[in-house]
């Protein structure tokens, strides 16, 4: 047996193996899988993902890269009147935060299977509110500056979802990922709502999720004492 740990949630459950947990995944009800080659016809839920999936009108936040969910998760107990859509490609991954949502009748949790640079298949213009970039991988070389989740090709995709005036957040350990998203935003002229270098010196009033909710990474970093950084900017209108 396996203890599960989520943001102010516990459970106990036999862990599986990758196997199962794809098998699982399939048949979890909160989980959607996105391949390019599905991209003609559609994703199902594009552009009803109010009444079709959570059967409310609150606000759509998405989490890319979300890993096993703790960030989705956290965020949907903390905010039951907002619908939480996690995504990543790795679904035997994303089977913790699921199945944690399901046993504790998270119904305002959602996951998709996909590779971010197909998400805005997966979203109508307008559909999304918010969206959260929770410790991405920094892909600090170079060459690798286009697969970078703020890198102005992402940034464009998001547009096509994003409503006008909706927010991006960044949390992120990395310096150099902390600093080149700046540059993005400067360059492309983005509105900048609020950034600090140390978030746990610097957290905005009122806004105590942002450090006491926290991904598994985000835990390992700050138990090594990194600092944390956040950015909160718009895009284009």
């Amino acid at each position: 047996m396996r203890l599960l740990s989520l943001p102010g949630l516990y459970f106990s459950y036999q862990m599986p193996n990758k196997l199962q947990k794809f098998a699982d995944f399939e048949t979890f009800q909160n989980c959607f899988s996105f391949h390019f080659h599905q991209i003609e016809s559609g994703f199902p839920l594009r552009g009803n993902w109010r009444n079709g999936y959570f059967k409310n009108e609150g606000p759509i936040v998405l989490e890319l890269g979300c890993g096993r969910g703790e960030y989705t998760v956290g965020l949907a107990k903390a905010n039951p009147g907002k619908n939480y859509i996690g995504v990543d490609i790795k679904g035997n991954r994303i089977w913790t935060g699921a199945k944690f949502a399901l046993d504790n009748g998270l119904n305002n949790v959602g996951f998709i299977r996909c590779r971010i640079d197909g998400i805005q298949h997966c979203f109508d213009a307008g559909e999304v509110d918010e969206i959260w970039i929770t410790f991405p991988d920094p892909q600090p070389q170079k060459p690798r500056e286009r697969k970078r989740l703020t890198n102005p090709r992402f940034l464009e995709r998001y547009w096509q979802f994003l409503k006008p005036g909706g927010i991006v957040h960044l949390k992120t350990d990395n310096t150099g990922f902390y600093e080149y998203t700046m540059e993005v935003i400067a360059q492309e002229q983005l509105p900048l709502y609020f950034h600090t270098d140390n978030l746990y010196k610097n957290c905005p009033a009122g806004r105590e999720e942002l450090i006491t909710i926290k991904t598994y990474y985000e835990d390992l970093f700050t138990k090594k004492g990194e600092d944390i950084k956040y950015v909160c900017f718009g895009l284009r209108g």
